[in-house]
């Protein structure tokens, strides 16, 4: 049985994870010591915890290197959730193909290296880097605008980013993302996610405006997201915390956008009180 807790967080995110409320009062009457701390604070004694669960660490694409280097640090002296193999895994949406070559219907995607030429689907597209979170860098264009996206795509290459281009399908204006969580490698709840990306300009804070609602996702939305957990089960084993991001294709089919397992906001305000029993029992759980 887990006591004792390190809640990972970024010094820019403190005061911004609006599951950070709910959960640590529930984590504390659940007899849990926490620890809301900061992943690069030299002083923090990872040790003493049984369990670090990242949470809000949502600055480490702009320190990769640094990020992974304490992943190292940590793993070698406590639990850290989800595990490190599973995380390095997700750090890099490139996973989107391993998903798609699982069978996982996944958002169209081109993946451009490095050194190499981008091409544009037709229509609005969405250019977005490799390894990023909260939506940072992520800029949106029209079918006119293919000369400022290479820009925006050769920026990234510079910085030595690899680089993602997904069609933007025409219902995520109307009806924006499906969010679906899962602890324990079981489906717990769902949201809807409303992010206006910007018109072939990038977002450059810690993370992009969100407008969120509760949602209750369909079999048809859950049988896909369980898919996803479930090829992170076999390559993995069970992730603690999970969250798939559904859109709907133009055929009106739910497909992954993409799936979040290193410091997903979990959406605890928009979910029924059962949820936060859950994840709490999984955080406990040894």
């Amino acid at each position: 049985m887990i006591t004792r807790l390190a809640w990972v967080s970024a010094r820019d995110a403190r005061g911004h994870d609006e599951d950070e409320p709910l959960a640590v009062p529930a984590l504390q009457r659940a007899g849990i010591a926490v620890d809301v701390v900061v992943w690069d604070d030299p002083a923090v004694r990872w040790a003493d915890y049984d369990r670090a669960v990242l949470r809000s660490t949502w600055d480490y694409p702009q320190r990769l290197g640094q990020f992974l280097t304490w992943l190292e640090t940590v793993e070698q002296v406590t639990d850290l959730r989800n595990p490190s193999p599973m995380l390095r895994w997700n750090l890099d949406k490139r996973y989107l193909a391993d998903l798609d070559r699982a069978g996982v219907p996944v958002t169209e995607t081109t993946f451009v290296e490095p050194g190499h030429r981008p091409h544009f689907p037709a229509g609005n597209f969405v250019v977005k880097p490799a390894v990023g979170a909260g939506s940072r860098g992520v800029a949106s264009y029209g079918p006119t605008q293919h000369d400022v996206a290479r820009v925006h795509v050769r920026r990234l290459q510079e910085a030595g980013v690899s680089v993602l281009i997904q069609p933007l399908l025409s219902s995520v204006a109307i009806d924006g993302e499906w969010p679906l969580v899962f602890f324990a490698g079981r489906y717990s709840h769902a949201a809807n996610k409303r992010v206006v990306l910007p018109r072939a300009g990038t977002i450059d804070d810690l993370f992009a405006a969100e407008t969120n609602a509760p949602h209750v996702a369909d079999a048809e939305q859950i049988a896909v997201a369980q898919q996803a957990i479930d090829v992170v089960t076999v390559r993995f084993g069970v992730p603690l915390y999970a969250r798939v991001d559904l859109v709907r294709d133009d055929e009106g089919l739910p497909r992954v956008l993409e799936l979040e397992l290193v410091e997903p906001s979990l959406f605890l305000p928009q979910a029924s009180p059962d949820a936060l029993g859950h994840f709490v029992a999984a955080l406990r759980a040894g």
